[in-house]
């Protein structure tokens, strides 16, 4: 029987790092908000752990639905497997399906299991990039606190509440490590007060890491309101290694 490793959704523990949440506070979060919507839950701790640990990949409706509330993102950008009708999972060697304790197929994928030796990007980070405003005829700067999380060749970064130098424009990015190359997708979404008036931009982003794995430096790409593409530098630099509680309360600011 081959041994294969089951993947943690680092997304879901992005976002519950960047909300400033402990395992325990999301718990008490979820049945509060369950409770609010008139379908009470009894989320605690150990399924938190379940779910961040990738040991039960797909929520039921009830904890999806309060984990929509408390996010206030659509489950499947929570870094859940969703089912998939007739989907392929893998075997127990016997013509069985490996399952969790929730009854649902556990997703696993070996290729994405630490390794020894790896370079370590988990912390807190100072994201920074420059785009150019053609109605504003004016090359302006996004700044952000970002907390990332890695496993593996796989980082997943969240803007921590309150750390941006445009109010209420959380920035997510999904990317891969290959060597000294950062390749991947960003998403931001502007404020509704904002001058962009609640706009969701995305796009892709590629950076080379510094020898040191402190500083990362790159171009982001992606589109503008003319039905142009554009693109410009983006870089991240290292400033806490730590992801406690308090490190992230600490720079739950926004960037000088």
């Amino acid at each position: 029987m081959t041994t294969t490793a089951v993947v943690p959704n680092d997304v879901l523990r992005a976002v519950r790092l960047g909300l400033r949440m402990s395992q325990d506070e999301l718990a008490t979060a979820l049945r509060r908000a369950g409770a609010e919507l008139g379908e009470p839950n009894e989320a605690s701790k150990r399924l938190v752990q379940r779910w961040e640990a990738g040991v039960s990949r797909t929520p039921r409706g009830v904890y999806a639905r309060a984990l929509e509330r408390v996010t206030g993102r659509p489950v499947e950008a929570l870094g859940f497997s969703l089912p998939v009708p007739m989907a392929r999972v893998h075997t127990d060697g016997k013509g069985g399906h490996d399952m969790d304790a929730e009854g649902t197929p556990a997703v696993v994928d070996p290729q994405h299991a630490a390794r020894p030796g790896e370079e370590s990007f988990t912390g807190v980070w100072l994201s920074r990039y420059e785009f150019y405003s053609s109605s504003r005829d004016a090359t302006y700067e996004g700044r952000h606190y970002v907390v990332i999380v890695q496993h593996g060749n796989r980082l997943t970064a969240q803007s921590l509440p309150g750390a941006s130098s445009n109010p209420d424009s959380p920035l997510t990015l999904d990317l891969t490590v290959d060597r000294n190359v950062i390749t991947g997708s960003w998403v931001e979404q502007t404020a509704a007060d904002g001058y962009y008036n609640g706009a969701r931009y995305h796009g892709a982003v590629q950076m080379l890491v510094e020898p040191t794995g402190r500083r990362m430096t790159g171009k982001w790409v992606g589109f503008g309101k003319e039905f142009d593409v554009n693109t410009g530098p983006w870089e991240l630099r290292l400033v806490d290694r730590s992801t406690s509680k308090a490190a992230l309360a600490q720079y739950s600011t926004p960037p000088e």
